[in-house]
């Protein structure tokens, strides 16, 4: 018979790989790992917290008001584009964006 304390240390320790697996997933936009090997999910997991990292540089330097998944959706559509990543994250207007809303056809007029 295994002591109660044991199975709750051990559901503890599980629950704490899941919450980190949880949040691989919301911030480091890994949906599934390419390779089976532990060096593979090891390599892609550096991969997914170095760029989060270096976001969260280039947004501290740049004193930016975006969210860090905002200039990581930025950059993955302006990645290989002509333009200084720098000038895209600090000279586009996103203010005028949220007033294309009112051009927005509606699907149901509740």
């Amino acid at each position: 018979i295994i002591p109660a304390l044991t199975i709750a240390q051990l559901y503890k320790c599980r629950w704490q790989v899941e919450l980190f697996f949880k949040w691989i997933k919301q911030h480091l936009r890994i949906k599934a790992f390419y390779g089976t090997s532990k060096n593979a999910v090891k390599t892609q997991i550096w991969i997914a917290i170095s760029v989060y990292v270096l976001v969260a540089i280039i947004k501290k330097r740049l004193n930016l008001d975006l969210s860090l998944y905002t200039i990581l959706q930025i950059l993955s559509v302006t990645a290989f584009g002509q333009i200084p990543i720098i000038q895209v994250l600090t000279d586009f207007d996103y203010k005028s964006m949220e007033g294309d809303s009112d051009k927005q056809l509606l699907l149901l007029d509740l």
